[in-house]
């Protein structure tokens, strides 16, 4: 594919450009929280998953420590691999995203389903 030695790119322009972003709404469309909706905490464009608060609740074991003296175990939230979640549009139907000129010639994101910017 490339006909450079990889040195040649730094680890910036490998990443994909990807259509979620943070502090969204988004709904998951496959898996085990299939259905839900959620806001979007962060996104890790580096192995394409995302955060999602309140969805993918998995334990993890705490030791006990300054912050939390008695330890425990804690509800956190996992990260979903981002081509199982869907934008939720003003309208709250799950669509796909698209890029165009705005009105001042800034790209802007679009509903698919229904042509309208999004946030």
């Amino acid at each position: 594919m490339f006909h450079l030695p990889l040195r040649y790119f730094n680890s910036k322009t490998m990443f994909k450009r990807v259509k979620v972003k943070k502090g969204d709404t988004v709904k998951v469309i496959s898996g085990g929280s299939k259905g839900k909706q959620g806001t979007v905490m962060s996104v890790d464009r580096k192995t394409d998953r995302v955060k999602i608060e309140g969805i993918n609740m998995v334990k993890k074991h705490v030791k006990p420590g300054p912050a939390n003296p008695q330890g425990g175990i804690e509800s956190v939230e996992a990260a979903i691999h981002i081509s199982n979640v869907m934008v939720v549009d003003a309208a709250g139907n799950a669509t796909r995203v698209g890029r165009r000129r705005g009105d001042d010639g800034k790209l802007v994101r679009y509903s698919k389903k229904t042509n309208e910017e999004l946030k």
